[in-house]
C-alpha cells in the first residue's frame, strides 16, 4: 500500500496473469481455491436452472406464438407476466414457506456434493433452482412467443401453407429453425442473468456458491475475494458470449463465409 495506485495495479495484474488472485484477508486461503470451491456449486445451480427454463419456456413460447390471441395464449402470457414481475427472493421465500407449511418439508441447510450424496444434493438445490427457473422460463416463453409470431407472418411461411405442407413441418422445421439464432443469443443472456441471480438465491438458501462468496466478501470487506470473484464472473460472461458467437456458425452455415 506504500506504492502509487498504478504500481499497485500493475503488480496485481501481473499476479493475475500468473493465476494468482491473492489471499483472502478473512480466511487466509488463496482466492483461486475459494473460487474453485464456490463455482462448482454455482455451476450446478446454473446448469439445472438453464435446463428447466429451456424445457419449460421454449415450448410455452412456441405454443403461445402458434395460438396467438387464444385463451391458451392468454394463460401463458399471464404466467409470463407473473414470472417476469415477481422478485427472485420473494419466489424463493414463498417456495420455502410453502413447502415447510403445506408439505411439512424443508431442504437441508448443509450442502452436500452430488458426488457424495446425489439425493441429498438434489433436495438442497431443488428450491433454489426452481426459484431461478421460474423467472427465466417466463422470459424464455415471452421471447420465443414474439419471435414465433414475427416468423409466422413472413412470406415464406405463407408460401409453405400454400404448398400444402403439414402444420408440424411449418412450425417446427421452418419457423422454429429460423429463430434459433436469436434463441441462442437469448440463451447466453439468460445464463449470465442466472449467474447474477445466484447472489440472492445462494444467500437465501445458504448455498456455498460464488454469489454467496461475493456477498460475504463485500460484507467483510475482503477485497481480494471480491476482486477475484468479480473478475472471474466477467471472464465467464465473456466466454459465454464468445461461445454463443461460435454456435452461430454451427447453426447457420451461411455465416461461415
Amino acid at each position: 500500500l506504500d506504492q502509487p495506485i498504478h504500481t499497485q495495479f500493475l503488480v496485481w495484474l501481473s499476479n493475475v496473469l500468473q493465476g494468482d488472485l491473492g489471499k483472502s484477508w478473512y480466511q487466509g486461503q488463496p482466492v483461486t481455491h475459494l473460487i474453485a470451491q464456490a463455482f462448482s456449486v454455482t455451476f450446478e445451480v446454473a446448469l439445472l436452472t438453464l435446463f428447466i427454463a429451456t424445457v419449460v419456456g421454449v415450448p410455452l413460447g412456441v405454443i403461445a406464438g402458434i395460438y396467438e390471441g387464444s385463451r391458451l395464449d392468454a394463460a401463458i402470457q399471464a404466467f409470463n407476466l407473473i414470472g417476469l414481475s415477481a422478485p427472485i427472493f420473494w419466489v424463493g421465500l414463498m417456495l420455502l414457506v410453502g413447502t415447510s407449511a403445506v408439505m411439512g418439508w424443508s431442504p437441508p441447510f448443509a450442502y452436500s456434493s452430488p458426488f457424495e450424496n446425489l439425493i441429498e444434493n438434489l433436495e438442497i438445490v431443488l428450491l433454489p433452482v426452481l426459484s431461478l427457473a421460474f423467472l427465466q422460463a417466463a422470459a424464455y416463453s415471452h421471447f420465443v412467443r414474439d419471435c414465433m409470431i414475427s416468423e409466422l407472418r413472413r412470406d415464406y411461411i405463407r408460401a409453405a401453407v400454400a404448398k400444402g405442407l403439414k402444420p408440424s413441418q411449418i412450425y417446427f422445421k421452418h419457423a422454429l429453425r429460423n429463430i434459433l439464432i436469436p434463441l441462442i443469443t437469448f440463451m447466453g443472456l439468460i445464463l449470465i442473468q442466472i449467474l447474477g441471480g445466484t447472489v440472492v438465491i445462494e444467500s437465501l438458501f445458504s448455498l456455498p456458491g460464488l454469489g454467496r462468496l461475493i456477498l460475504s466478501g463485500i460484507q467483510g470487506r475482503d477485497y481480494p475475494v471480491v476482486q477475484g470473484a468479480l473478475l472471474f464472473v466477467v471472464v465467464i460472461a465473456i466466454c459465454i458470449n464468445f461461445t454463443v458467437d461460435l454456435m452461430y456458425v454451427w447453426i447457420d452455415p451461411r455465416m461461415r463465409t
